[in-house]
């Protein structure tokens, strides 16, 4: 998985770069992995020996100095050169830049901060100076600066940090720290326009210690970025991708079949649909969607008190379709996947969700489903975002397997064939309430 895969970049992108530790690394490695032509800029210094990670460098000082240039490939503009660096180009000549990158339908890559070769850095009264254009600012962190002291020698205005992360000076960095620090409106987060998707780089993640650190940190910061990046960017590494999967419960029929509503059959104690609701909820699936059809009423006076979202679908007449389609247009844009859940699998552990987001979350695959005994595709599966234009085109009474020949599917090998069960008629339920006392 390459770096712009993990970022969801687009080919007309205008992103910016704050922050410390990987900085110039992740701008053109971004750069290179889209395709060309791309305009990169510095609203900051750059050191001379970073330009020739472009294929063209242009000093432009004027926005009307932009007029006869042709973008080929990586162009790097900046300022004139100072004492082995750039200085940054003015606010006419960004906005000259961005309205070019639009004309052309290329992406603008900017790098919008100065941290001083940091791995962390606070930002000034004056900084960062991010475009209200951008659609997309990626904050980087540098994560070899935790457990070492909080000194301007390994922090970039360690004064600042200490303001906005509650440490006093001379301590040692801790994730605390750095969490509270990404977390202020005045440190990780000052100046992203308001509009824009908020991507968290935990980079130098280099050990597997500071993968731990770098995974209770994108915990706790979760509900506050769109979507965070575990990375080693030296060694060209991306551990994980952390964005929100969701759940879609896939609550909506008739139970013909079955003869009375299977989504209310007892299980523990519970109703078949709650018992999917909680165990959705306890795995961490947020947000959790309840697509209801017939029986509605009935269902969703079961779940009121759950903090989930209930989503009719007036069309469940029409087959599985409908409901998948409900489920998926409900979801917040933020969604990197969707876990789709039967109500009449209330046996499903919570860890079999839990293995699904952690294998997609190393390689963003498209589709993530249980294999059990090596041989049998099962139930619930997860389909990445890249996959939703392909499942709202489905229709009649046909599932999310009907694309699987459009995307690669990876198979998770699980050992519990409870998987394969399901109730479609009374005897099913027998097998089912008789495997659970086995």
């Amino acid at each position: 998985m390459n770096l712009a895969k993990a970022l969801r970049v687009h080919s007309n992108t205008c992103l910016a770069l704050v922050g410390a530790g990987g900085k110039t690394t992740a701008l053109f490695q971004i750069a290179q992995e889209m395709r060309a032509p791309v305009i990169v800029a510095a609203s900051s210094h750059l050191g001379t020996w970073q330009l020739s990670k472009a294929d063209r460098h242009v000093i432009v000082r004027d926005a009307s100095e932009l007029h006869p240039i042709e973008i080929e490939n990586i162009v790097l503009f900046t300022g004139e050169i100072n004492d082995q660096r750039t200085q940054p180009v003015n606010e006419k000549v960004l906005q000259a830049l961005y309205s070019l990158a639009k004309r052309k339908n290329i992406p603008i890559l900017i790098e919008a901060d100065g941290s001083r070769q940091k791995s962390l850095k606070a930002p000034a009264e004056h900084e960062p100076p991010i475009p209200h254009f951008v659609d997309t600012v990626i904050v980087i962190a540098g994560l070899s600066a935790v457990g070492k002291t909080l000194t301007d020698q390994n922090i970039h205005r360690a004064e600042i940090f200490s303001e906005h992360s509650g440490l006093a000076l001379n301590q040692i960095v801790t994730d605390t720290a750095l969490i509270n620090f990404l977390s202020h409106p005045q440190g990780g987060l000052k100046n992203i326009p308001s509009t824009a998707r908020r991507i968290l780089l935990l980079n130098q993640a280099d050990t597997p210690q500071l993968q731990a650190i770098a995974q209770s940190i994108s915990s706790k910061l979760s509900t506050i970025f769109d979507s965070i990046l575990i990375t080693s960017l030296k060694e060209n590494n991306i551990h994980s991708v952390n964005e929100p999967c969701a759940g879609i419960i896939l609550a909506a029929g008739e139970s013909k079949r079955y003869g009375s509503p299977k989504q209310l059959l007892d299980w523990k104690g519970k109703s078949f649909v709650r018992q999917v609701a909680e165990t959705a909820l306890q795995a961490g699936l947020e947000p959790v969607v309840l697509v209801t059809g017939a029986y509605a009423a009935e269902i969703e006076s079961t779940l009121q008190d759950l903090p989930i979202i209930i989503s009719h679908n007036p069309n469940w007449q029409n087959g599985q379709s409908e409901s998948i389609k409900t489920g998926i247009r409900t979801l917040p844009a933020k969604s990197g996947a969707a876990i789709f859940l039967l109500a009449d699998q209330p046996q499903i552990p919570v860890e079999v969700m839990r293995a699904l987001i952690e294998t997609h979350a190393r390689e963003l695959h498209s589709i993530v489903a249980p294999l059990v005994l090596e041989e049998k595709r099962a139930n619930p599966v997860l389909f990445d975002r890249a996959t939703f234009p392909d499942l709202l085109q489905l229709q009649g009474d046909t599932g999310g397997r009907a694309i699987f020949h459009k995307h690669k599917v990876e198979f998770l090998p699980w050992h519990d064939d409870i998987l394969l069960l399901d109730v479609d008629k009374p005897e099913d339920y027998q097998r089912l309430i008789k495997s659970d006392k086995l």
